[in-house]
């Protein structure tokens, strides 16, 4: 995009709010291990200043900041800017991880849960650019990185309505500040959208559940380590889009080929095999108006790590098959050598 290819390490400065959790708690992580400088947000004042201090201690040069803030108000956010400007002079790279979910029909759902959640995934990654812009602006360099999701950004299923309109709204936002920064000639500042498929992350621990049906199972999920390795190759080589798990490529190639055909997939199985039977389930607000604090954590406990290990193997021992058939099937042939009687000369 904008010809970058340097690899985060010591010096770099790094934004990341939705830092108690999650994928942004995994970014935080992995930017410390090869010794960022980091100012973490987020609303559990109490976890984030121990994921802060595990960072500072992850890479003899890291460093790291807590600010307790909430995304949703502008002047927190701005805050957070102020803070990594005043302690380390620059913003490098800034992270918008922040991000609530709410499970339920359109019509069920309480337009004040959905508004929350527009103003946290939405309203909150609009702050973290309007806070971070004017100062990469400054420097003449500097990366802004969105994690949205595949759905939204590409294919939608059924309870998640609000959620996966926020996620496509990001997409949105982002194209436009790509062309507004073109416009205006800040070529040496790029904005990145991640793409996730399904992520083992607490999200469906702390989002508000309006169904009355328990998360039963979910498709094939991605560990929030992958997603944050992504996140630091992006702001290595930045891309416009970055596709990232189980089927975020995939899933969108096939549903712009049959979209009827994936719509109706994604909305059998959400129906019937990843949500519980209704009454299984009290309606919960989860880490929607409240910080998550003590449910805070990187994994989700679904076990994505041994679940992708398993995939791998069983594509592995497939592929392996396969060309034992092939070889198998090469030594029955027929020999047509140049002693076959097709290639004696007359």
């Amino acid at each position: 995009m904008n010809g970058h290819t340097r690899e985060p390490g010591p010096g770099t400065v790094v934004v990341v709010t939705g830092a108690s959790s999650g994928i942004g708690r995994a970014a935080a992580a992995a930017f410390a291990a090869r010794g960022a400088r980091l100012v973490l947000a987020a609303r559990s004042a109490d976890v984030l200043a121990q994921v802060a201090g595990r960072c500072a201690e992850a890479h003899p040069r890291a460093e790291a900041v807590a600010v307790t803030a909430d995304v949703t108000d502008f002047a927190a956010t701005e805050r957070v800017a102020r803070t990594a400007v005043d302690r380390f002079g620059r913003i490098d790279i800034w992270v918008n991880a922040a991000g609530v979910g709410v499970l339920g029909r359109l019509d069920q759902v309480p337009p004040a849960d959905v508004r929350r959640l527009w103003e946290t995934n939405v309203l909150g990654a609009f702050h973290g650019a309007r806070a971070a812009l004017p100062v990469m602006r400054r420097q003449g360099s500097g990366i802004l990185i969105d994690v949205s999701s595949v759905l939204g950004g590409a294919v939608v299923a059924p309870y998640m309505g609000a959620y996966a309109a926020s996620k496509a709204a990001l997409v949105t936002l982002d194209e436009v500040l790509r062309q507004e920064l073109r416009l205006s000639g800040d070529t040496g500042v790029a904005v990145c959208t991640i793409l996730p498929g399904g992520v083992d992350t607490p999200f469906f621990r702390h989002a508000a559940n309006h169904t009355g049906r328990r998360v039963r199972s979910l498709p094939a999920l991605a560990t929030p380590q992958r997603v944050a390795r992504a996140v630091v190759r992006t702001a290595a080589r930045p891309r416009s889009r970055v596709h990232v798990g189980p089927g975020s490529r995939l899933l969108p190639w096939a549903h712009a080929l049959a979209p009827g055909t994936v719509r109706s997939l994604v909305r059998r199985r959400t129906g019937r095999v990843y949500l519980d039977a209704p009454g299984t389930a009290p309606v919960t607000r989860g880490a929607l108006y409240e910080p998550s604090a003590a449910t805070a954590s990187v994994a989700g406990g679904r076990h994505a790590g041994v679940r992708t290990a398993v995939r791998r193997v069983a594509g592995c021992t497939a592929a392996l098959a396969s060309a034992a058939a092939v070889r198998s099937a090469a030594r029955h042939l027929p020999s047509r050598g140049l002693s076959s009687p097709h290639h004696r000369r007359s």
